[in-house]
C-alpha cells in the first residue's frame, strides 16, 4: 500500500523520539571520547546492545529470531554502521558538537540522492527545495565568531560519518520493504561493531571506573532504543523525509544545554530550528500529498513487501 496519513504521522513521531534518544547518546559519546578509544566504548556498548536484542527477542510479541530475507543488504548495512560509528566517535572528539551537526545537516540531501539511486524513490522538485531549506536552517544553528581552527581531519571523518550513516539508513529502508523484523536490523550491525572493536580492544584498553561503565551502559541502552525506533520509522517514511526530522537533534541539544549546563543559544538557533522543523514537516506531508496519485498508483513509493 502507499504511505498513508497515519503511517506518515506515526513515522514522524518515532523520529522525534529517536532524536531525543540519539542526542542523549551523542552527549555521552562526547563525554567519553576524550578518555577512551573508540574500540573500548563500542566493544562494551555493542555487546550490551546485542544482549538487549537477545532479551527483547524473548518477549512474546517480539519473538521472531534474527533471520533475514536480505543477508547481503544486512551485511552492507552492518559495515556502513561500523564505519559511521567509528567516524562519528572521532568527529565528536575532534570537533565541537555544533560543527558535527552541520555535517549531519547534509544527511537529508544525501538521503534524497540515495533514495533515487538505491531505492528508486522519486524526489519531487518541491521536496528538493524543502531539503535545501532544511540545510539552510542548519546553518543558522552554527555558533558565530569561531576561530576557524578546527581540524581538517575532523571535517573529513565527519563527512565520512554522514555518508556511511545515510547509506546505512537507506539500506535499512530497503530491507524494510521485504521484512518487518526490526530487531534483526539492530542486532547484526551492533554484533558487527562489537566483533570488530573486540579485535582492537587488547591494544587500547584502559581501566574504567564504575561511573564510566555506567555511562557506557546508559549509552548502549539509548542507542538500542534509538536504532530500533529508526528502523521502524524507515518502514513508514522515505529516508529523505526521515533525515530532515532527525535535525531536531539540534533542538534537543539546545534544551539539554540549557537545563543541564546553563547554556542558552542565540536567537539564530531558534530561527534555524524553526526552518528545520518546517522543512521536515513539509517532507512528512509530501509522503501522502494528493499531488502524487500517479506515482502511488504505480507503486513506486511502496514500503511494504
Amino acid at each position: 500500500m502507499g504511505c498513508s496519513r497515519n503511517q506518515a504521522l506515526g513515522g514522524a513521531m518515532l523520529v522525534v523520539a529517536y532524536t531525543g534518544l540519539i542526542a542523549s547518546a551523542d552527549g555521552i559519546t562526547k563525554l567519553l571520547a576524550g578518555q577512551y578509544a573508540a574500540a573500548q566504548l563500542y566493544a562494551l556498548s555493542g555487546a550490551m546492545v546485542v544482549g538487549f536484542c537477545l532479551l527483547a527477542d524473548r518477549l512474546p510479541r517480539l519473538r521472531g529470531g534474527f533471520r533475514t530475507r536480505c543477508p547481503r543488504a544486512m551485511a552492507l548495512r552492518s559495515v556502513a554502521t561500523l564505519i559511521a560509528a567509528v567516524c562519528f566517535f572521532y568527529a565528536f572528539r575532534l570537533l565541537p558538537f555544533a560543527e558535527v551537526f552541520v555535517f549531519i545537516g547534509l544527511m537529508p540531501l544525501l538521503a534524497g540522492a540515495m533514495s533515487g539511486l538505491v531505492l528508486k524513490e522519486p524526489v519531487r522538485p518541491a521536496a528538493w527545495i524543502a531539503l535545501l531549506a532544511g540545510f539552510a536552517g542548519v546553518l543558522f544553528l552554527l555558533p558565530h565568531g569561531g576561530d576557524g581552527s578546527h581540524s581538517a581531519t575532523g571535517h573529513f571523518v565527519a563527512f565520512a560519518a554522514v555518508v556511511s550513516g545515510t547509506f546505512s539508513m537507506t539500506i535499512a529502508r530497503f530491507i524494510g520493504r521485504y521484512e518487518s523484523n526490526a530487531l534483526a536490523q539492530v542486532f547484526y550491525p551492533n554484533l558487527t561493531l562489537c566483533g570488530a572493536m573486540l579485535l582492537a580492544l587488547p591494544f587500547v584498553w584502559v581501566p574504567m571506573p564504575l561511573a564510566d561503565v555506567a555511562w557506557a551502559a546508559a549509552y548502549a541502552f539509548l542507542l538500542f532504543g534509538a536504532r530500533w525506533l529508526l528502523v521502524v520509522a524507515l518502514r513508514l517514511l522515505a529516508s529523505y523525509a526521515v533525515t530532515p526530522l532527525m535535525n531536531l537533534q539540534f533542538i534537543w541539544m539546545a534544551v539539554i544545554g540549557a537545563v543541564f549546563f546553563g547554556e542558552f543559544p542565540p536567537a539564530s538557533t531558534y530561527l534555524g530550528g524553526a526552518i528545520v522543523i518546517a522543512s521536515g514537516l513539509y517532507l512528512v506531508w509530501d509522503q501522502f500529498a494528493p499531488a502524487m496519485p500517479r506515482l502511488r498508483s504505480a507503486g513506486r513509493l511502496q514500503t511494504d513487501p
